[in-house]
């Protein structure tokens, strides 16, 4: 899929991420979310790189970036070498400012990104999340039912890594369709192209690692680095837009804007009317949000 955008693959911070660039106009990253890869913006950039220099990559750990093996304390995947390896491939490629937008993982690394290298972060996009302690400090039954992979994943090695290379693909289809079940979609969101993508890079030994050690720094690291910035009072700068699906979880477990003033600075946002998945269930909807807010 997207064979029309130009394939890098740029040596950074210790491991080779993988992406697409494409368009013209001023530089903007999109980075996705668990369990997926770059591919899942294919409903939305063709329209955006009319406008913008779109950058779109794999995570590390995830689609065709590296998955190095995890270190003890999880610190190779924390958000805040994620979002480091993500400020490289932009400088490498001649970015030194640039908008972002982060759908779930990518949002998580996103919103990092902004708060380590405010600088560099013209405006900021997160989909469907609100702050990754803020989430676990408000855990309640409906979320840890909806989101059992938070808890399933950060299991120590080998245990969840095992159980999935079993099946990878059930465990993948069942994750995917258990958030769509409780959003009550009668129908895939995914086109069969994507999913296939999805598939093919999720059912390597070294990406379910890998994707455990994203979320098992989420549930150490990460929660150390985001109380410190709540001590200090430090704040994303620029302006932020959160955006959420109103059947999803997010939405019917928090308060979004209300969780986001915590770690940002000038916030607006809104539900949309969808799930989790806003850029391939609700393509134009989102189009209409991100250039009205990037353009404005």
């Amino acid at each position: 899929m997207l064979q029309q955008y130009e394939t890098f693959n740029v040596e950074t911070n210790g491991v080779t991420i993988n992406g697409i660039k494409g368009g013209s106009g001023p530089p903007l990253l999109l980075l996705h979310g668990y369990p997926q890869t770059h591919v899942m913006w294919h409903k939305v950039i063709d329209q955006l790189s009319e406008r913008f220099t779109v950058v779109a990559t794999d995570l590390r750990g995830y689609g065709d970036s590296s998955k190095p093996e995890g270190e003890a304390d999880h610190s190779n995947y924390s958000k805040r070498v994620m979002a480091k390896d993500q400020v490289e491939v932009m400088r490498e490629l001649g970015f030194d400012e640039f908008y972002l937008v982060g759908h779930d993982r990518g949002a998580r690394v996103g919103y990092r990104l902004a708060l380590d290298h405010p600088e560099r972060v013209t405006k900021f996009v997160a989909l469907d999340i609100v702050p990754t302690l803020l989430m676990y400090e408000k855990t309640d039954m409906t979320f840890a039912r909806y989101y059992y992979h938070w808890f399933f994943l950060i299991q120590d090695a080998p245990y969840p890594e095992e159980l999935i290379s079993q099946n990878p693909e059930y465990f993948l289809e069942t994750n995917l369709i258990k958030l769509a079940r409780y959003q009550s979609i009668n129908e895939s969101p995914f086109s069969v192209k994507a999913y296939q993508e999805y598939l093919r890079c999720f059912q390597l030994p070294k990406a379910i690692h890998a994707m455990c050690e994203d979320y098992r720094a989420g549930a150490s690291i990460d929660l150390v680095h985001e109380k410190e910035d709540l001590v200090a009072n430090r704040k994303i700068q620029c302006e932020t837009l959160v955006l959420w699906g109103e059947k999803g979880v997010v939405h019917h477990c928090f308060e979004p804007l209300d969780e986001w003033r915590k770690f940002a600075t000038h916030v607006q946002g809104k539900a949309l009317p969808c799930g989790h998945f806003i850029p391939e269930e609700v393509p134009e909807l989102l189009l209409e949000e991100l250039l009205g807010f990037l353009e404005g």
